[in-house]
């Protein structure tokens, strides 16, 4: 990097002659564009395999190690997207403003989960990335966010390549029969066909992940497992990769009942959103949000939190979600509430 002036800086960047510029720049220059969209000050110029940026040094600093990144990630034959490079930018600029990260994009966007059918299952952010790893180095780990940030679904994929690399034996999937304005009583069916909608999230997912033809043959060997919490009262659980969705609508009683039922050589994750709590009657206490305050500091359990900002759906979800949050606060500050309040209420 060059520069030019006291808060002015010039870099150029040659890409390798093995890499055509339609990698980097994205098809009709698409990649290019959200680089220049999210570096005003800096003008960025494209001539033949060279790219050179002038303008604010803080920003061509970082686009500099952008395309570092970007060149990482496009020698594992992985191909940059919009939305890579949106995140690879958010996490360069964390990382700048003293966020201690310590992941660096190419390593988040690179590391491989699962793969099955061409493709492939990765973190999409840091915590993500936290996320998966610490599910390898912990025997109970739960994972706290928002709907969206892959907490369950990374959880399922980490099932699955357990399984599959014989780390364990089987997989168990539970969740509480709960929903918001609907009792089983009142649904059509048998108890079967009644706890069906309640599963069929974990079910989806399984169809990602797996041949779905190879589905019913392991369901029907008990390799895989997909059943209501309740089923789970009196087991132990042994070898097995368990995980408990939507934790949050547990009672504190069915959240150690559940924790108790961990045998040898198994693995659990529990996975919930401690803002959207659909107990009957809406004054039942969580226990997810109780097992924080209790399990905090024991050996081998970890916490994951996720945020807005890890959510990898549609980018509107996010900012659904940053809304609510702002809407919660206006009317806690109206009821007297301090963010402190609303932030133990949460955890």
């Amino acid at each position: 990097m060059t520069q030019t002036s006291t808060d002015q800086a010039s870099a150029r960047f040659t890409v390798p002659a093995k890499h055509p510029m339609v990698t980097v720049l994205g098809s009709g220059d698409s990649l290019l564009r959200v680089i220049e969209q999210a570096f005003p000050r800096t003008d960025i110029h494209v001539r033949g395999n060279e790219i050179s940026a002038t303008g604010d040094k803080g920003e061509v600093a970082l686009i500099q190690r952008l395309f570092d990144e970007m060149m990482l990630v496009l020698r594992t034959g992985q191909p940059m997207t919009e939305d890579a490079v949106e995140r690879s930018i958010a996490m360069l600029r964390t990382a700048d403003g003293g966020g201690g990260e310590k992941e660096t994009p190419a390593e988040v966007l690179t590391q491989n989960i699962l793969s099955n059918r061409g493709r492939t299952i990765r973190p999409k952010t840091v915590n993500q990335k936290r996320y998966v790893d610490a599910i390898d180095r912990h025997t109970v780990v739960f994972g706290i966010g928002p709907a969206g940030t892959g907490k369950t679904y990374l959880a399922m994929a980490k099932a699955v390549q357990a399984l599959q690399s014989k780390q364990v034996n089987r997989i168990i999937l539970t969740r509480p029969a709960v929903e918001a304005g609907e009792r089983l009583g009142f649904l059509p069916g048998t108890l079967y066909e009644k706890i069906d909608p309640y599963l069929r999230p974990l079910y989806d997912a399984l169809h990602d992940m797996l041949d779905p033809d190879s589905i019913p043959r392991l369901m029907a060997a008990g390799t895989i497992e997909v059943a209501p919490l309740a089923y789970m009262r009196g087991r132990t659980l042994n070898d097995a990769f368990i995980i408990l969705d939507e934790a949050q609508n547990t009672s504190p009683e069915q959240m150690k009942m559940f924790l108790t039922r961990l045998g040898f050589e198994s693995k659990i994750v529990i996975t919930g959103d401690v803002t959207q709590v659909d107990l009957p009657g809406g004054g039942g206490k969580s226990g997810l949000r109780q097992v924080q305050e209790i399990l905090d500091g024991v050996e081998d359990v970890h916490f994951s939190r996720l945020t807005s900002s890890d959510v990898v759906r549609h980018k509107l979800v996010g900012r659904i979600v940053d809304a609510y949050e702002r809407y919660d606060d206006r009317n806690g500050e109206r009821n007297g509430e301090s963010r402190d309040d609303r932030n133990g209420k949460r955890r």
